[in-house]
């Protein structure tokens, strides 16, 4: 969530709002990225964890609406995206499509980021790096 710390949605209706972010410079100024908690994972968006298992919930009935599809990123560590090196090598993973309504799409793809969520290319804007998921973009 990127608010103004008052609470504010700063992103709203697919376009950032005029009054806190006319400009990228004044932006980074008045607004900040909230991190989740892993109880909020789960019940935003259906992502949860048990031992070397992920579970990704699609359709998630929430208090304030229906969210569909999560998105996850694998961390190297705090603060580093994890980077595949796949080349001449095989990446495996198991679906359990059991419980995938017909017609969704499920789908694991691979987008190049910058390892540190763009800090070193945003010359000092971006303050929250790999660990709270900026730096995406397909």
């Amino acid at each position: 969530w990127v608010q103004n710390g008052q609470y504010t949605n700063c992103y709203k209706d697919r376009a950032w709002v005029e009054s806190l972010c006319p400009d990228p410079e004044t932006c980074a100024k008045n607004c900040h990225i909230d991190g989740a908690t892993v109880a909020d994972y789960k019940e935003t968006y259906g992502i949860s964890t048990s031992g070397n298992e992920l579970d990704l919930g699609f359709v998630v009935e929430t208090q304030y609406g229906t969210n569909f599809g999560s998105r996850v990123y694998l961390l190297e560590n705090e603060h580093s995206y994890k980077r595949f090196h796949l080349r001449n090598r095989e990446f495996s993973v198991d679906v359990d499509m059991a419980r995938m309504p017909c017609g969704l799409n499920g789908a694991i793809y691979f987008v190049e980021m910058d390892a540190d969520g763009g800090l070193s290319r945003s010359k000092g804007l971006n303050k929250a790096g790999a660990g709270y998921g900026t730096g995406y973009c397909d």
